[in-house]
């Protein structure tokens, strides 16, 4: 005779107790690119917006395009947690300045995305970046080279609070982003660049791994 207590599993209850063994998991499971993706076209679109009643000559809007190849997370000075794995690909626009941005020093807008090739944090941004030969008078240095900088946001769908070892705690999902880069024009039109970006929380958050990224990239003015 059966004993009360057995009890016969149907194959809806499997279901469930399976679903109810991945349901902990999901809750530290990063967003993945398909977010992000998203969130870039949001960005594309108030980018445009912002910028288009401004420039609408025979220029157009989008003024230069830049792509490269980055080291992801790179320990600068070999100080820092290490690294988490992969190297990234770059993609960035910058947008005419328009005449609101003059009393600022007439930086153009910026906008990109940094996609990770081992399937660790991707990234898009956007921002300001002001460029040019600051040197000029004082100094008399190549024509072709020009620094760069810029200040903005970004968002990611890396972790947060909860990481394997080989991934970053980065705190939140909106994160700073800052970038420095020194370049030189090979043509009136093509460019190559090295650049550092820097992106954290600020410690505005409970934890700050923050990254940095180093690579190289080919610039072309439209």
């Amino acid at each position: 005779m059966r004993s009360p207590r057995a009890r016969r599993w149907s194959p809806w209850g499997k279901r469930c107790a399976y679903q109810g063994l991945l349901l902990p998991r999901a809750t530290v499971t990063p967003v993945r690119s398909g977010g992000l993706v998203r969130r870039t076209v949001v960005l594309v679109a108030l980018v445009v917006w912002l910028v288009g009643p401004s420039h609408a000559d025979e220029k157009g809007w989008i003024e230069e395009g830049k792509i490269g190849v980055l080291a992801h997370d790179f320990r600068v000075f070999g100080l820092g947690r290490p690294g988490e794995p992969g190297a990234d690909v770059n993609v960035e626009v910058l947008f005419a300045s328009p005449a609101f941005l003059r009393v600022l020093g007439a930086p153009r807008p910026h906008l990109g995305l940094s996609i990770n090739t081992a399937g660790a944090t991707d990234y898009g941004y956007i921002g300001l970046t002001w460029s040019g030969r600051p040197w000029r008078p004082l100094l008399t240095l190549p024509e072709g080279l020009f620094v760069a900088g810029s200040l903005g946001g970004s968002v990611h769908d890396g972790y947060l609070n909860t990481a394997p070892p080989e991934r970053k705690r980065l705190g939140s999902r909106l994160l700073f982003r800052e970038s420095v880069e020194v370049g030189y024009q090979l043509t009136h039109r093509v460019s190559v660049s090295v650049m550092l970006d820097h992106l954290s929380n600020a410690g505005l958050a409970h934890y700050n791994q923050s990254l940095n990224n180093l690579g190289l990239r080919v610039g072309v003015t439209f």
